[in-house]
């Protein structure tokens, strides 16, 4: 089997010694992904913003595995403030709806306060 190590090019990557996902024969473990844009290393104020971006952070990471958000069977969200997951449905209905990974939600402090969600998901690729 092989082992294959994701990056997003993120600083945090590199400064905490971790990768955006692990591709291990045909499954591929998402790291917690948080709001953060890459790109630019900033990240919006408000809850629903921060899913819409962590999903395309996770989108982009099964990508570069050879697979997709259709692959994915489990996901766990992690929040700061319990209260504000309700906002964030309409965000995870666009891209699990169809999908409905196994799911599980927490509430915790995250790294930085700026952070107001963290999402990890488990794919496995499709036989093809």
């Amino acid at each position: 089997m092989s082992r294959q190590l994701i990056s997003s090019g993120s600083t945090f990557e590199r400064d905490i010694g971790y990768s955006r996902a692990v591709v291990d024969g045909e499954w591929i473990f998402v790291s917690g992904t948080t709001g953060f844009n890459y790109q630019t290393m900033t990240i919006a104020d408000d809850v629903v913003t921060q899913t819409e971006q962590c999903m395309q952070n996770i989108s982009a990471a099964l990508q570069q595995a050879g697979s997709s958000l259709s692959d994915v069977v489990r996901v766990t969200y992690v929040l700061p403030m319990a209260n504000e997951f309700q906002q964030c449905w309409p965000v995870l209905r666009k891209y699990f709806g169809n999908i409905r990974p196994a799911a599980m939600m927490i509430s915790a402090g995250l790294a930085d306060p700026r952070m107001k969600i963290e999402i990890e998901v488990t794919a496995r690729k499709q036989a093809t």
